[in-house]
């Protein structure tokens, strides 16, 4: 695909192409979910778009399938962007990240680059729905008889658990917090959370009650989904300790960051049974190893990292990279990272 903007080839006084790779395309959906014509005939010249459909699973691959690029789109936190790969990428000129928050990127090596480091807006919603897909599929066993009817097994072999009466605790109560929230008393449930920084006004205003503790939350809670921004702070907050205070019949939800739990401690919570099962959407290594041990053990529902995989989020994503092109090349950038 061709779009508009190219700078004057060195010594032929001719236009060459500016370059772009639209990196982790997994669907293969980037080029027809937004109108990437809309970058061509704007007076800055032609910009050559490509998908790449694969995992970029090393610095030497990234360099050598973008090493050419000015423009690259970032699809969330798949590819990383550390100061030592920003270093071996001299052409690169503008790094577009659907989101307005990216972790694997460092934006003060962008900047000592001259890259600059634009995003996109992001729902909130759709991890919000992830969430209680996890959630409602552990508590009734869905893979479990499922995988029964297709398979002509038995007719009804577990037991599932309640949702109405019992007690949801959400470590964060922010911007998708309040919304699991919002749901679990649309179902009946006790509400509690807890954050570093959360008061009981804040809780009150979603309708639901701070506990008094990390620690209170987890032992009270028959279902704990984590919620928080992935920093230094929160870093490891649920560790072994943390997780032996849950209850033997509680289930964990992550669909946040998978380094806000220690994954050697979840592992071995979830193997000697500490804890009834967990539902994961996030993974220290995404795509996650296809021997990882999460992808077997019977007590875990996992997914592939999908909560913000929907058509409306990549509508928005790829839209808005769009325009963020087009705003560079007009040296005019929009939604800067800094």
């Amino acid at each position: 695909m061709t779009a508009s903007a190219t700078a004057p080839e060195p010594g032929t006084g001719r236009s060459a192409a500016l370059r772009c790779a639209v990196l982790d395309d997994y669907q293969g959906v980037a080029l027809d979910l937004a109108d990437w014509s809309a970058l061509a005939d704007d007076g800055a010249g032609a910009v050559d778009v490509r998908a790449l459909r694969t995992p970029l699973r090393s610095e030497d691959e990234v360099v050598e399938a973008i090493g050419d690029c000015e423009i690259v789109v970032a699809m969330r936190e798949r590819t990383p962007f550390p100061a030592s790969l920003l270093a071996r990428l001299p052409r690169l000129r503008l790094l577009v990240t659907s989101g307005m928050r990216n972790a694997s990127i460092d934006l003060a090596a962008a900047a000592r680059h001259g890259v600059t480091v634009c995003g996109t807006a992001s729902n909130g919603e759709p991890p919000v729905e992830l969430t209680w897909a996890l959630l409602l599929g552990l508590a009734r066993n869905v893979v479990t008889e499922s995988t029964a009817m297709r398979t002509s097994g038995p007719w009804q072999s577990t037991v599932g658990a309640d949702l109405h009466g019992q007690t949801l605790g959400l470590i964060g109560l922010g911007r998708i917090g309040s919304r699991v929230a919002r749901v679990g008393l649309a179902f009946g449930m006790d509400v509690v959370a807890w954050s570093p920084n959360l008061t009981a006004r804040r809780a009150a205003e979603v309708g639901v009650r701070a506990a008094a503790s990390k620690e209170e939350l987890l032992e009270g809670s028959d279902f704990v989904s984590v919620h928080l921004v992935l920093s230094d702070r929160t870093r490891g907050l649920l560790g072994a300790p943390e997780l032996r205070r849950m209850r033997p019949t509680a289930y964990l939800v992550n669909t946040s960051r998978a380094g806000l739990v220690d994954q050697a401690a979840l592992l071995r919570a979830l193997d000697e049974n500490w804890i009834a099962g967990a539902g994961l959407d996030v993974y220290e290594q995404e795509p996650l190893p296809a021997d990882a041990a999460l992808r077997t053990l019977p007590n875990v529902l996992a997914l592939p990292h999908l909560g913000y995989v929907t058509r409306r989020n990549y509508e928005g994503y790829f839209r808005e990279a769009v325009a963020d092109i087009a705003a560079y090349l007009a040296g005019e950038p929009v939604r800067q990272l800094r």
